[in-house]
């Protein structure tokens, strides 16, 4: 697994378990896009095939960890959540313009806009397709989650409303767009693994927690990481002109000296010099450490709703899993 979110090893059993089921993730997951079209076949495994961290997956398992892990439901609840992921992001670089996913090129830069949200809305069906044999309950988790996501891309696409905090409104949105796969990961896990239902609850409210500090990490990764942790060239959303926390931090708290970096970053930051420039001024910029201070909060809080959970190697390797957030900051 990559960018440091590996399978927490607390416990020899519990990971060697899960580290099966996500090699029977893997398959599964090539299977369920497979098909005789051979555009389509080429377009859907585009990505499919391209890695990534696999981090709702394992939420998925490691929840299962508080029941059954071995139900049969278990593993086709981590394919679901996976190609719902993977779908969004045919959708989301057509709407951010991205030429790479991955460190390929993305599908809207090889095939056009239109083939990479057709191959999203397949991948889409793809995904229902495996939850009609999940039971109602799971369609009504994903529809639910489904419903989140579009409201989250809506609002990101329009932008705060005249007098809203910029810094609420996104955290807003990355609550809809990023949060709720990874609550709805970690309630389908425990669901399918036959876990009682208020321990179910306790996890999505984790899987919400922990899917903020995960994705404010990564924002933090972005500007102050190495592309081997954050699997991205540093400054990635600097170029394609997105607002993450630091940025909205320093925006909102600017102190006397502070002209240039504001100029840089109200908008794309193209030129190569000016984006060095731009990533030396934030990484030296006091809203680094405000960003990381939320991070941390978003985890302790993730941390702390598993004490309603039984004392088992699952609960020990979603501890460390907070820790592991937080640290691969550094």
């Amino acid at each position: 697994m990559s960018s440091g979110l590996g399978i927490p090893s607390v416990d020899g059993a519990l990971e060697a378990s899960i580290s099966a089921a996500l090699d029977d993730v893997e398959a599964r997951l090539l299977a369920a896009v497979k098909t005789d079209d051979a555009m389509l076949s080429e377009s859907s495994r585009h990505l499919a095939q391209a890695g990534g961290k696999r981090f709702r997956p394992m939420l998925t398992l490691l929840a299962a960890g508080f029941g059954d892990i071995d139900a049969p439901k278990v593993v086709p609840a981590a394919v679901v959540v996976e190609l719902t992921h993977v779908g969004t992001l045919y959708h989301d670089d057509v709407m951010d313009e991205a030429q790479l996913r991955r460190g390929a090129e993305s599908a809207n830069a090889r095939w056009g806009n239109s083939v990479a949200i057709l191959t999203g809305d397949y991948l889409f069906a793809c995904a229902s397709d495996l939850l009609a044999d999940l039971g109602p309950e799971s369609v009504r988790i994903q529809a639910r989650t489904f419903q989140r996501l579009v409201h989250g891309q809506l609002h990101e696409t329009l932008g705060p409303r005249e007098g809203e905090d910029a810094v609420a409104h996104y955290l807003s949105v990355l609550s809809d767009k990023t949060a709720s796969l990874i609550a709805a990961s970690t309630r389908l896990g425990a669901l399918h693994a036959g876990v009682d239902p208020s321990q179910v609850e306790v996890l999505g409210q984790f899987g919400e927690r922990i899917g903020m500090a995960f994705q404010l990490a990564d924002d933090l990764l972005d500007i102050a990481g190495s592309e081997r942790l954050s699997g991205k060239t540093p400054g990635t959303d600097l170029r394609e002109g997105v607002a993450t926390l630091p940025v909205l931090y320093a925006r909102r708290a600017a102190r006397p000296g502070d002209e240039r970096l504001l100029s840089l970053i109200s908008g794309p930051v193209v030129d190569d010099a000016d984006h060095a420039e731009a990533l030396e001024l934030l990484r030296a910029h006091p809203a680094m450490a405000e960003a990381s201070a939320d991070v941390r909060r978003w985890a302790d809080d993730a941390r702390a709703s598993l004490a309603a959970l039984p004392d088992l190697p699952a609960r020990a390797a979603l501890h460390a899993l907070c820790d592991t957030v937080v640290t691969r900051m550094s």
